[in-house]
């Protein structure tokens, strides 16, 4: 009945819009590959502007933030964080959604791990990147399932003239100014009358970050400061892309994606030696071949398909003790993971009258994901274990334009899910010797309703009114994983669901851009651990017992001053309520709080020009306490403290393709942490060079 009500109220109301990657081939002038955009209702913004959506390339060139977790928290809505733990992977969270509820796509792939899908924000390189989409609480459906709480896409850049290219490099330079690791981009690739191609490569290698100053050591600490232990990281992408276009609307693109990365993992700061996990990561590499089209089908519809063949190779590694170089103990394993997915989508667009456009889209894709532990001391492999699933979705969606300024977009999809295979090695239900079993076999579906209604009075002024309810499944991790030991399976886990509203208002007054929302977001089914009766002290399972409201607001502002000075600033406002409801009598529920996300945010910045060839960009990260809990059960749940980090960036361009800059991160050196034992980075220097032709 609530999603009839919201379609209801989505019509009555008259208050939603739709606004949609554009139905022709791209023909930007800056390069970005619109055959790999999703869904969004904001417009672009220009240069080095921030705004609610869309995050563009020299934004992230100009604030120098090389990896996708530093990059988007530039926009409001969107906050970086950090997991903490044994893992120490760089997360992201949208208005308060986790990197479970919100998906992750490259050119409109998705990038899912099917085992857990734990991704590490920080392994995503951004200086081959045209521009980042984030869709906060309104999704499309057209895009495809999961967008509970909001969408990412990292769209890559298309050539745009018969010959072009770019070059790219930065040094990094610790807090004493030592060499601590570089960065570099290179992009070649020309655009003829019916056909393209270009080839990008991008490389991050971090030698070591320092930790602040003001870091002190605790006795019998496992980081005595200075070089941040077990900093190190390798990453690089490779990206590569050929296309047809025959016509003025038809386009035809095939693309190639390798992504690997290498990360050790630093080490709680206070925790005794005793009690920590000794992890690195050899390789932790993706792979995605795709082809994706848009084609017109005489003068009113438009066809868009996508086909995709990905990889996802990981080996997780554990050691004895901190030196890293045995694995003997109980402790040590080498856990190795070989995923494969392929899939695509079908996309009709069809005007049913210059006013009126219905969409119809079509998902398919299946998760193969394989598992094996090599343990210690005894050094034995287990078999491989395999787990096969299919998730298919089927959406519609329809814009009409009442007038030229008023547009309603109503949107349906249904989303099911097939468990084709789930196995596990180990001590089967039934007892006996360790053997591959295989957990039952649970099948899912869900409903997902959504409209959004934009009004446009002028050019200067856009309002938009959205509902959105939008589910996500649950991962193989969540309903089979038994976390060496500590928790039980439960297949019959449901998908969590959150519905989200949205108020945004766009105005420009004279040489003041504003952008603000409200929105609300109310969860339920949530999935969290608790104890049933019965079981062990140690031991949990996850149900679908939790209920959420997420709200707040943010507001944006680009102004330009003058014909030298621009300046920018945005904020944002969420508060996070978590409850469990109603648990089985006897279950006991383990302490709990949400985590990881400041209830204030902001970033400032100022872009001035005081001669034609110098740029001057200091810019201000700004957020409140966030929560954050202590490794040892029962955790202790407590603040880590606000901070405000300055940055400074200043460009000299030499000529009209060759430019020069440098600047400190971290400008004054502040000591502050976002997740329990894992304090940030220190001060940063750089020196950086960029030439394009």
């Amino acid at each position: 009945m609530r999603l009839f009500t919201l379609f209801a109220a989505a019509s009555s109301l008259a208050l939603s819009t739709g606004a949609w990657a554009d139905e022709a081939p791209s023909t930007n002038d800056d390069g970005t590959f619109t055959l790999g955009q999703i869904v969004v209702t904001a417009l672009r913004p220009k240069g080095i502007e921030i705004s609610g959506e869309t995050l563009t390339a020299e934004a992230i060139y100009a604030f120098n933030r090389p990896t996708l977790d530093d990059a988007v928290n530039v926009m409001p809505g969107v906050i970086a964080s950090n997991s903490g733990g044994s893992r120490n992977e760089r997360l992201v969270f949208v208005r308060g959604f986790d990197r479970f509820q919100v998906p992750v796509s490259i050119d409109g792939i998705r990038v899912y791990l099917p085992a857990d899908n734990r991704l590490d924000y920080g392994r995503f390189l951004t200086p081959d990147i045209a521009e980042v989409q984030v869709a906060k609480g309104y999704a499309s459906v057209l895009d495809g399932p999961g967008a509970m709480g909001g969408a990412i896409n990292l769209v890559t850049s298309k050539p745009t003239r018969a010959l072009e290219g770019e070059v790219r490099g930065t040094l990094n330079l610790g807090r004493e100014g030592e060499y601590a690791g570089y960065t570099t981009y290179g992009r070649l690739g020309t655009a003829r009358d019916k056909w393209y191609a270009q080839a990008s490569f991008a490389r991050n290698f971090q030698d070591h970050w320092d930790l602040a100053g003001g870091y002190t050591p605790t006795v019998g600490s496992a980081e005595d400061g200075g070089h941040r232990d077990f900093s190190r990281t390798v990453d690089w992408r490779l990206n590569l892309k050929a296309g047809l276009t025959p016509n003025a609307t038809d386009e035809y693109s095939i693309n190639y994606t390798r992504q690997e990365g290498e990360k050790n993992a630093p080490l709680h700061v206070t925790d005794p030696l005793s009690t920590q996990r000794f992890w690195t990561w050899p390789y932790w590499n993706i792979d995605s071949i795709y082809f994706l089209s848009n084609t017109a089908l005489g003068d009113r519809a438009t066809l868009k398909t996508r086909i995709y063949y990905n990889t996802f190779d990981n080996l997780l590694r554990s050691f004895n003790d901190r030196t890293q170089t045995t694995q003997t103990l109980g402790r040590a394993f080498n856990s190795y993971y070989a995923d494969k997915a392929w899939g695509g989508s079908v996309e009709l667009g069809v005007d049913i009258s210059s006013a009126d456009r219905l969409t119809i889209a079509a998902h398919y894709r299946r998760d193969k994901h394989v598992e094996w532990q090599q343990g210690f001391p005894s050094g034995a492999t287990e078999p491989p274990q395999t787990n096969i699933e299919d998730t298919y979705s089927i959406a519609v969606e329809n814009r009409v334009a009442f007038t030229s300024a008023l547009s309603l977009t109503l949107g349906a999809s249904f989303d099911w899910r097939d468990l084709k295979k789930a196995e596990e090695y180990g001590t089967p239900p039934a007892g006996g010797a360790a053997a591959i079993f295989s957990y039952p076999l649970r099948n899912s579906d869900a409903f997902n309703a959504q409209g959004q209604l934009v009004w446009t009075p002028d050019a200067d002024t856009r309002v938009n009114v959205s509902i959105s309810s939008r589910a996500r499944f649950p991962t193989i991790f969540e309903r089979f994983s038994t976390q060496f030991g500590t928790a039980a399976s439960n297949p019959g886990l449901k998908a969590e669901r959150a519905t989200n509203y949205e108020l945004g208002i766009s105005h420009q007054i004279g040489a003041f851009h504003i952008e603000g929302a409200l929105f609300y977001s109310d969860i339920d089914n949530a999935i969290v651990s608790v104890r049933p009766a019965g079981f062990p002290a140690n031991a949990t399972q996850r149900q679908n017992l939790g209920n959420a409201q997420y709200y707040g607001g943010e507001i944006s502002i680009n102004a330009k001053l003058g014909p030298t000075f621009d300046l920018g600033a945005n904020y944002t406002y969420i508060h996070r309520s978590f409850d469990i409801a109603n648990p089985a009598p006897g279950t006991m529920v383990p302490v709990f709080a949400l985590t990881g996300v400041p209830t204030h945010k902001a970033f400032i910045y100022a872009d001035w020009h005081p001669l034609r060839r110098l740029r001057i960009l200091p810019s201000l990260d700004i957020a409140s306490d966030r929560m954050t809990s202590t490794t040892a059960p029962p955790p202790i749940y407590y603040e880590t403290g606000n901070y405000v980090v300055a940055n400074l960036r200043v460009d000299y361009l030499v000529t009209e393709q060759i430019e020069l800059g440098f600047g400190a991160r971290n400008l004054f050196d502040n000591n502050y942490m976002l997740a329990d034992g894992f304090p940030e980075s220190g001060r940063i220097f750089f020196l950086s060079a960029r030439a394009k032709f």
